[in-house]
Parts: structure tokens; sequence; C-alpha cells
């Protein structure tokens, strides 16, 4: 006879299984019910160890974080600082490239997706060198609607310097005087657009450009950079005293004195040999 009161062996295998069950799914349960704490505590965390010091570990966490969930409202989150850590403390620019696109491609409409745009942008052009990629970014930008678009435009007119296409540069830095005439950067733009010419070898225009800059903001910085360039190029046309005087009024006040000094005794030098009997 069996005796009563002890299980058989599969009876208890089954019952042990059974508790296993329900404790995995109250597990789950308990888990999904509080994933947003969880993942908040993740995220954090991932700040936190870049705030220790330790980059490459966040980066780590913040994009294990995102493979994980990239359904939550902190995944665009932690790709944008992941990247922003690769690329501003890691120096690791290829990987944040990859990053900044992959957070554009699957989250285009969160607001980490415009920051990141941005920082595509500033990445080809400041730390890739690709400035044509550059112009192609800070242009969807512009296109798109984003704020300062007077700052965007000369990002453009400024990668195109770079090309050393000084033509299409200098119909940027136009274009943004146009239609942003009231921008602080205006004369500066004025002033580059000046110097566009003035590499060209347009020396007419570069003069009348020159000129317009302390015409129109005295008060700033370049209409003392836009004098200096505009006896410079009158001292290429050979008018050496009109250069001259030009150069005499920035006695005191142009930033850098010992080049002002050294190009005042040139041209003093060159005039004092055109005198009779010297």
């Amino acid at each position: 006879m069996r005796r009563r009161g002890k299980k058989p062996k599969h009876y208890r295998w089954l019952l042990a299984g059974a508790l296993l069950t329900a404790a995995l799914l109250v597990g789950s349960v308990w888990y999904y019910a509080n994933l947003d704490d969880i993942l908040e505590k993740r995220y954090q965390k991932g700040l936190a160890l870049a705030y220790a010091g330790d980059n490459a570990g966040a980066v780590a966490l913040l994009r294990e974080l995102h493979a994980e969930h990239p359904e939550s409202a902190r995944a665009p989150e932690a790709l944008l600082e992941a990247a922003k850590l690769l690329n501003f403390s890691l120096g690791r620019f290829a990987d944040a490239l990859e990053v900044y696109l992959g957070l554009e491609r699957d989250y285009p409409e969160t607001p980490q997706a415009v920051e990141a745009r941005h920082h595509v942008a500033a990445l080809y052009k400041y730390r890739l060198n690709d400035q044509a990629r550059a112009i192609t970014a800070y242009q969807r930008l512009i296109d798109d609607g984003a704020d300062e678009a007077d700052r965007l435009l000369y990002e453009v007119a400024d990668c195109y310097f770079r090309l050393n296409n000084f033509e299409q540069a200098r119909i940027e830095f136009e274009h943004l005087l146009r239609v942003h005439p009231a921008s602080p950067l205006a004369p500066e733009v004025q002033f580059r657009a000046a110097v566009t010419h003035a590499l060209e070898g347009n020396t007419e225009q570069a003069m009348a450009a020159y000129r317009q800059v302390p015409e129109r903001w005295p008060d700033s910085p370049y209409a003392l950079e836009a004098r200096f360039g505009l006896a410079t190029v009158l001292e290429e046309r050979d008018r050496l005293q009109e250069a001259l005087t030009i150069l005499e009024t920035l006695r005191g006040s142009y930033p850098n004195q010992e080049a002002l000094a050294q190009r005042i005794a040139n041209l003093e030098g060159r005039l004092g040999k055109r005198l009779p009997g010297r």
C-alpha cells in the first residue's frame, strides 16, 4: 500500500515549477509596473557616471537603456546624452555622429532630434572638416525654420569661405544682410564680404564694402578692422598716403598695435623713398 501524506516525486516537481512560474509572473508584473522608475534610475545613474568622470561607462549605460527600451520616454534623451559625451568629452566624433544621426532617424519629432541636427552640422564643420556636408546640414535647419536663422546663414557662408569659394561666400553674406539687416552679426558679415572682394582682387568693390562698416556701425570692433583692411587695399593700389592717413587714425585703438606700427613704418619707408633727395 502507498503511504499516505507523501507526494510522488513528479508531483513535487510540478509544484516547484508552478511556484517558480508564479514568482516569475509576479516579478514581471512588478517590473513593468515600476518600469518608468527603473529606467529613470538607470538614466540618472548614467548622468552620475559622467559627472564622476566615467564617460565611457556613462555612454555604455545610456546606449544600453535605449537599446533595451527604445519606446521609453527616456530613450531619445539617453541617446542625446550619449552622443554629447562621445562628442565633447571622449572626442569620438565618428561614433558621436552615428548616434546623432540615429536619434534624428528614430525620433524625428522630438526636441532631442532638433538639438542633434545642430550638433551634426557643427560636427561636420568644426570636427570632421567636411564643409560640403555641413552646408547641407545647416541648410536643412534653415529650411526647417530653426531659431537663430542669421547665425545659421552665417555658418553656411563661412563654410563656403573655408572651401575658398569666395564668390559663393559673398553671395551668402550679402543674402544674410538682406534678410536680417538688424542682426548683431551684420558688422562682421559686411566686413567679411569686403574680405572676399579683396581676396578675389576686386579692389574697387572691396574698398566700397570696407567703407560701409565704419559708416554704418562706427562702434563695432569690425569698424577698426575694416579701416585696416581699407588701408591694405589702398596700399595695394599704390595710394600710399591715403593708406597711411587711415592707419594713423588707428593709433591707440586698433587691437594689434604692434602690427599697426609695423605697417605704418613700412608705409613711411616707402613714401620716404619717393621724396626728392632721399
